[in-house]
C-alpha cells in the first residue's frame, strides 16, 4: 500500500513539473535554475528537529522530504508515512518544513530533499542526534579505607552518543584516570577509573567524577568523600615556657588518628600521678593547678584505637620563686631576649622543650 502510495505521488510530481494547472505549459526551462537548499541539524534525545527545504525560485513544483531509509515522510503538503512523530510544520512552493518530535537516537541519519524538476534535483541534510548521558555513579570504594590500601574508584555513565568525556577531580584539582568507551547497541558506556595508594593525608578528601557531553548545558558530577582510617600519633603541648613553684600548669595531649584515639592515659615517671588532688585529668588534658618541685619528672600520655597505640613525654622542671635579681633578668627576657638566652647558656641552664 505504501509503495503504491509513493508511486502514485512520484506520478503527480513528475506531471506538476510538466504543465500548469491552467494550461498545458512545459516547465522544464523553468525549472532549470531551481535547487532546493537544505541545513544539517542537531536534536538532543527526546527533542525536537525541524527539518527545513527551501527553494528561492519555483513555479508550482512539489518538494518531497524522505527519512534515511528512503522511505517519503511528506509530498508536499501531503503525509506519507504512518508515523505521529512526523509533522507538517509550513508547506508552500517555496518550502517545505516537517518536524520529527521526540527524537530517538534511530532518527539519526541522512535525510532527502527533492524538487520534481525535469530532471529531478536532491538535496540532503543530516539530522545528529545526541544521547543524553545517565548520571554518573562512582563505585568499587569500601569505606573505610586504611592507610596503604590500594583503592580503585571508578566513574560510569550510560547513554552518551557521541561518547560522554569523564574528568576527575581531587578537591579541586583535576587528576588524569583511565578512560574505557564501549559502544551498546546506538549509545556508549564510559567509564574512568583512580587507582592510588591511601594515606593519612586522603582522609576526608573529595574525588568527583564529571561527566561532559554537549547535550548537557552542565556537567553531571558526583562525589565520594573518603574515610581513612590511620593509626594515632601524639604530642604533648605546655601552657608555660618556664614552670614556675605556685603557677598554674596545663599539659594537652594532643592527638591525631582515624578513628580519633582513645582513652588517654596520664602517667609520672612510668607510673600512677602521685597527687591526684593537684593533678586534675580531663580527657585529653593534665592540670596542675599549684606547682612545686616535687612535680619535677617525666610525664607522658598515652592512646590507642584498632590500628594502634601512640605515647608522648614532657619533662617538666619548675623553678623556683623568682628573685629581684631574677626579676632582673625576666626583664632582660623581654627587652633583649638573645642576649638572656645566651646567657642562661653561660649558666649551664637548659630549659625543657
Amino acid at each position: 500500500m505504501i509503495v503504491q502510495q509513493r508511486v502514485v505521488l512520484l506520478l503527480l510530481g513528475l506531471w506538476s513539473s510538466v504543465f500548469k494547472v491552467n494550461g498545458i505549459k512545459s516547465k522544464v526551462k523553468g525549472g532549470q535554475g531551481q535547487f532546493p537548499t537544505t541545513q544539517n541539524v542537531t536534536v538532543v534525545e527526546g527533542g525536537t528537529a525541524n527539518m527545513t527545504c527551501r527553494v528561492e525560485y519555483n513555479d508550482n513544483t512539489s518538494l518531497q522530504w524522505s527519512n534515511p531509509a528512503q522511505q517519503t515522510l511528506f509530498f508536499g503538503d501531503k503525509k506519507a508515512l504512518r508515523d505521529n512523530r512526523i509533522e507538517l510544520v509550513r508547506a508552500s512552493w517555496q518550502e517545505l518544513t516537517i518536524s520529527v518530535n521526540d527524537a530517538t537516537l534511530g532518527d539519526e541519519g541522512l535525510y532527502t530533499c527533492s524538487l520534481f524538476t525535469m530532471p529531478i534535483k536532491i538535496t540532503r541534510a543530516y539530522l545528529t542526534v545526541l544521547g543524553v548521558p545517565e548520571r554518573p555513579e562512582i563505585i568499587g570504594f569500601t569505606k573505610p579505607a586504611v592507610e596503604r590500601d590500594m583503592v580503585t574508584l571508578t566513574c560510569a555513565s550510560a547513554g552518551s552518543r557521541p561518547a560522554a568525556t569523564i574528568r576527575w577531580f581531587r578537591n579541586d584539582k583535576e587528576v588524569q584516570g583511565t578512560e574505557e568507551i564501549n559502544a551498546t547497541g546506538k549509545s556508549f558506556m564510559v567509564r574512568s577509573s583512580l587507582q592510588f595508594e591511601v594515606d593519612r593525608r586522603d582522609d576526608g578528601v573529595a574525588y568527583t567524577c564529571s561527566v561532559e557531553h554537549p547535550a548537557l548545558e552542565r556537567p553531571y558530577q558526583t562525589t565520594e568523600v573518603l574515610e581513612v582510617h590511620y593509626p594515632p600519633w601524639l604530642d604533648i603541648t605546655a601552657s608555660l615556657i618556664v614552670p614556675q613553684e605556685g603557677q598554674y600548669l596545663k599539659l594537652e595531649c594532643v592527638s591525631t588518628g582515624n578513628p580519633i584515639p582513645e582513652p588517654v592515659l596520664w602517667s609520672k615517671d612510668g607510673g600512677e600521678l602521685p597527687d591526684v588532688e593537684r593533678m586534675i585529668v580531663e580527657g585529653p588534658e593534665l592540670t596542675i593547678t599549684t606547682l612545686n618541685r616535687t612535680d619535677n619528672g617525666t610525664y607522658g600520655c598515652r592512646a590507642s584505637n584498632h590500628l594502634g597505640s601512640s605515647s608522648a613525654e614532657f619533662i617538666l622542671f619548675v623553678y623556683g620563686t623568682p628573685s629581684p635579681r631574677d626579676t632582673d633578668s625576666e626583664l632582660l627576657r623581654l627587652v633583649n631576649p638573645w642576649k638572656y638566652f645566651a646567657t642562661l647558656i653561660r649558666k649551664m641552664v637548659v630549659y625543657p622543650l
